[in-house]
């Protein structure tokens, strides 16, 4: 799988058809940063959506816990194949980095 850097133009419309297309995902949000070290900050919960406003210069990954609020982000890259989102990252001014991983439920076996 190889990651590609996304174009500051193209993070709105891209993050809004992501969106529709992995509402029934799990997503786990991870924080790189020099000044707190690696913290997780949601493991595995259902995704609501992500997105990009650029008025705001915010990109938020919403999920049925909380929304995890990136502000003014430098870098965006993502690893998309075959059309899904598998995982993403965030990275902002300072170098701080906010790791996205997405994957489908476990299926639970039949009654």
């Amino acid at each position: 799988m190889a990651s590609r850097k996304l174009d500051k133009s193209e993070w709105e419309a891209y993050f809004n058809k992501v969106s529709s297309d992995h509402q029934a995902k799990l997503v786990e949000v991870e924080v790189l940063s020099k000044s707190i070290g690696s913290q997780v900050e949601e493991e595995w919960v259902p995704i609501l959506g992500l997105s990009y406003d650029p008025k705001d210069d915010d990109f938020s990954i919403a999920t049925e816990a909380v929304d995890h609020i990136i502000h003014r982000p430098v870098e965006i890259w993502v690893d998309d194949e075959a059309g899904m989102l598998n995982k993403l990252e965030v990275v902002q001014a300072d170098g701080t980095k906010h790791i996205v991983e997405l994957r489908n439920p476990e299926k639970l076996p039949p009654a």
